[in-house]
């Protein structure tokens, strides 16, 4: 199967800045990046950083116009969980502060289910608590504001699940994928968690199948994913559009946990 993906960022700065973009595909079989402000290019400084692709920018003043294309062939590849994975991944983060919900999630699920079926119950669990609603939370918000408040997006539905696996003793990381089938079409968020030993996805969401799922990178939670983040100046992000799109058939969706290419 092949996927095809694109997005297109328009930023306008009143003074230079310096931006961190995180809109490439982990593992391309084809891209193509394009910066531009007011009509003349810009570098893009390619960073590799644990579980991601960084592009830095030095965006001058004015209207800058990020364009990308990518696209991949075949199926995911289970991941391993190396050591240094585990122990990153099953700590609190700033997003996800599991050692707030250990006694939350212990009372909520049976730790002694196979590890499979304690990760489908905790996605499954994340998707009947909480309301999809556009808006509803800020960008600051934990994993424990989204529980109190019982509403979100993906990025709110990833963090809840993230964290009570951590609270599980489950490793677990958040994945911004490109994602076909997504109505209304943007970046997306899931989990990946440690399904003995392997990186299994689930989507709490269930707003796209997780087989046609295509990684841009993974961590912590969304401070380690966002796809635009700025420094040392001003900025505003203008138009924004995103694409994702099979070859084939759209596969049906899977409540299971699965590899993410």
């Amino acid at each position: 199967m092949r996927t095809d993906v694109a997005c297109r960022l328009t930023v306008s700065s009143p003074a230079p800045a310096t931006a961190l973009l995180q809109v490439a595909l982990a593992a391309p079989a084809g891209e193509q990046l394009t910066v531009l402000c007011d009509g003349r290019p810009v570098a893009a400084e390619e960073i590799a950083v644990p579980g991601a692709r960084v592009h830095r920018l030095q965006l001058p003043a004015g209207e800058t116009t990020i364009a990308y294309t990518g696209h991949v062939t075949g199926d995911g590849e289970p991941r391993t969980v190396t050591p240094a994975e585990w122990a990153e991944f099953v700590r609190p983060s700033r997003y996800c502060p599991s050692d707030q919900l250990e006694g939350y999630a212990g009372a909520e699920f049976d730790r002694s289910l196979p590890r499979a079926e304690l990760v489908a119950a905790v996605a499954a669990w994340v998707h009947d608590r909480l309301v999809y609603t556009a808006g509803s939370s800020r960008p600051v918000d934990t994993a424990v504001d989204t529980l109190l408040l019982g509403q979100g997006v993906c990025r709110d539905y990833a963090h809840l699940t993230v964290t009570l696996l951590r609270a599980l003793e489950v490793p677990a990381r958040l994945v911004a994928v490109y994602a076909p089938g997504l109505s209304p079409m943007d970046f997306h968020a899931v989990v990946e968690a440690d399904v003995d030993g392997v990186w299994r996805t689930v989507d709490a969401t269930r707003l796209a199948p997780t087989s046609a799922l295509v990684r841009i990178c993974s961590g912590r939670d969304a401070a380690d994913t966002a796809f635009l983040s700025l420094f040392g100046g001003q900025a505003t992000l203008g138009a924004m559009t995103v694409t994702a799109t099979v070859d084939g058939e759209l596969p049906a969706p899977s409540q299971e946990p699965y590899a993410l290419a």
